[in-house]
């Protein structure tokens, strides 16, 4: 586990008419504060990422569909640097991660649809707190490919 991430099971209540899926209250102890929520849909087989935050927490949910998530910890201090953590996300596993400031993270859609990326960001995007890289850069140590166990 990376210093820092957190994974919080979410609720989902259903009826006959459909479903609530509960993602972040204000006063959840894991909450910090407001500062945007945007979704990014993902295609299958198509990665998004990477990209590192500066200030900003992520906290994402998977509203539709399932991905990939994987993070990277570069951070010079942490006990925890180099390595690296892969998540499913989604329909099969529902949950909120919680993505400090300073880790590498990135997403590939997987299945046969597309999936709907929720992220509760504690502040509001800003080009300037953020670094991307090529996924196929290499810089990072892995490799999307379908892994046949």
């Amino acid at each position: 586990m990376i210093d820092g991430v957190r994974i919080h099971p979410l609720r989902q209540i259903p009826d006959e008419r459909g479903r609530v899926m509960h993602m972040l209250r204000r006063d959840d102890p894991h909450f910090i504060q407001f500062g945007e929520i945007y979704f990014s849909v993902v295609y299958p087989n198509v990665v998004k990422g990477w990209h590192l935050h500066d200030r900003m927490v992520l906290n994402y949910a998977v509203v539709s569909g399932m991905i990939k998530l994987v993070l990277y910890d570069d951070r010079a201090a942490s006990r925890t640097r180099g390595e690296l953590m892969e998540l499913f996300v989604g329909d099969a596993n529902y949950v909120l991660v919680t993505v400090p400031p300073g880790i590498w993270n990135g997403f590939k859609g997987i299945g046969v649809a597309p999936a709907i990326v929720a992220n509760c960001a504690t502040e509001p995007y800003d080009p300037d707190e953020i670094s991307r890289l090529d996924p196929a850069s290499g810089r990072i140590p892995y490799d999307w490919v379908l892994k046949h166990a």
